[in-house]
């Protein structure tokens, strides 16, 4: 096959290579490539696919790619380049007589002017004798020049220590209008955990959003990830435990983002209920999960349910016999939802919930110092696709990404191969002990700490330590 060359926008490194290889599943083109070859700080991967028409159905939802080249050659510096080059004599014939352009571009560098002449015109052995447009070529032909990561801001600009380079024909570019188009600052209605649309579009690709595709977002909050599947044409639907995200004030609401989107035909609603206690009463209905679960930065996880040390004096009914839960004016107790347990919640509805194939797209918030890979959640029947950092520093979020591959059967449940302490552990002043220096705790206090998930108690870590 064809060897091609992605150029990826510089941004989101870690997502990257999820995203595209997403884009593959979606579109069914066939790519190639070395896994170990890919670098996160550099803009380029090389892969093999069966042809330009192939290459281009990978870009036409793509966040994170930029632009892909059939690529004609590749070297250390330009002699090499063009000795890769000249072994690709068989496809010039194509390109006589048609319009082109050339461009240099420089990755970790700057290349001046002249010098760029100088490398477009050392390319003149390839002898097309068509026009040169710059505005509206046939064909555009791009000198890449990526001169690394380490490369010292104190180096000369324009100086030639390239780590690589490449020459490619532009098979197509991607564009950053739907980015533009979802874009928070743009939207009618907001709320505090609105999630970004760069990202929320980023989700939709991974959990395969597509036509007649069914994706449910059980902590739906202002509705991010519904307006962006939905974009790509899946239908979808979304609950919370807090209706009053929902309904928003007065003429902003989620059915005002969905007016303002026009997605009216492929929003299909948006519930007040508990995950916990949801009224679905069948199984593998959902072709995917995409969420950002209430990890208690902006908003505090709640479920059903009154506090175990709770004083407060349960009673069914009022005066006149009516029962509570049917006055206009009651609202269920809650209680507070740890980290974990939502996670662990998260997992045991999606295998029980999604189809066959079908995919779990979260994030999973973590402290950076005491996360380890199995603190993600395992379920019999989900594979991990995907585990990608977004870091804050000494926090980060991690956007995982999980495959059903099997039926859920009895007794299987999903899992935390780590210590868990029980909800009355969980007090303030047990919180305080875990995120503070541990010179002072006992041994075995401190061996059951470090079995603690780097998600475990999230929200009072966060706000006691940052």
């Amino acid at each position: 096959m064809p060897s091609y060359l992605v150029q990826f926008a510089q941004s989101h490194d870690e997502f990257r290579l999820p995203e595209f290889e997403s884009l593959a599943v979606i579109e069914n083109v066939n790519v190639k490539f070395n896994r170990d070859e890919y670098r996160l700080d550099r803009p380029f991967l090389k892969v093999e696919i069966e042809s330009d028409e192939e290459a281009a159905k990978l870009v036409k939802r793509a966040i994170l790619i930029k632009s892909i080249y059939e690529l004609w050659g590749e070297g250390e510096n330009l002699e090499e380049l063009h000795a890769s080059v000249r072994e690709t004599s068989d496809r010039w014939p194509h390109y006589m007589g048609k319009s082109f352009k050339f461009s240099v571009t420089a990755f970790g560098s700057t290349i001046v002017a002249k010098k760029s002449l100088e490398m477009i015109n050392s390319f003149s052995f390839l002898g097309f004798d068509g026009d040169i447009d710059m505005t509206n070529p046939q064909f555009q032909f791009s000198i890449l020049v990526d001169f690394g990561s380490e490369r010292s801001k104190y180096m000369k600009v324009g100086t030639f220590e390239a780590e690589k380079m490449y020459l490619g024909k532009l098979v197509t570019s991607g564009s950053r209008d739907l980015v533009n188009r979802y874009n928070l600052k743009k939207r009618n209605y907001l709320g505090t955990t609105s999630m970004d649309a760069e990202l929320s579009l980023i989700m939709a690709n991974q959990a395969l959003a597509g036509p007649g595709k069914l994706v449910y977002d059980p902590f739906v909050g202002t509705g991010s990830f519904l307006f962006t599947c939905s974009h790509f044409g899946a239908y979808t639907l979304g609950s919370d435990i807090d209706g009053r995200q929902i309904r928003g004030k007065g003429k902003s609401s989620i059915k005002s983002n969905i007016a303002q989107y026009d997605l009216g035909d492929r929003v299909l609603d948006t519930l007040t209920f508990d995950i916990c206690h949801n009224p679905w009463r069948i199984d593998n209905w959902l072709d995917a999960i995409v969420t950002d679960p209430p990890y208690g930065v902006r908003a505090g996880a709640k479920k059903l349910g009154r506090k175990e040390n709770s004083k407060k004096q349960v009673s069914l009914r009022t005066y006149e016999g009516l029962p509570m839960h049917e006055r206009d004016d009651y609202y269920p107790p809650t209680k507070p939802y740890e980290m974990s347990e939502v996670l662990m919640d998260l997992l045991e509805f999606s295998a029980r919930q999604l189809r066959l194939g079908g995919r779990l797209v979260y994030w999973l918030p973590t402290i950076v110092d005491e996360y380890s890979n199995e603190d993600v959640p395992q379920h019999p029947c989900m594979k991990l696709i995907s585990n990608s950092e977004q870091n804050f520093g000494a926090w980060s979020r991690r956007l995982i990404t999980m495959q059903k591959v099997a039926e859920a059967h009895q007794g299987e449940h999903a899992t935390i191969p780590v210590h868990h302490h029980s909800e009355n552990d969980v007090t303030a002043n047990r919180v305080e002990q875990q995120v503070r220096m541990r010179e002072e705790e006992s041994t075995e206090e401190a061996e059951q700490n470090k079995q603690q998930p780097g998600h475990y108690a999230f929200r009072e870590k966060y706000f006691g330590v940052f």
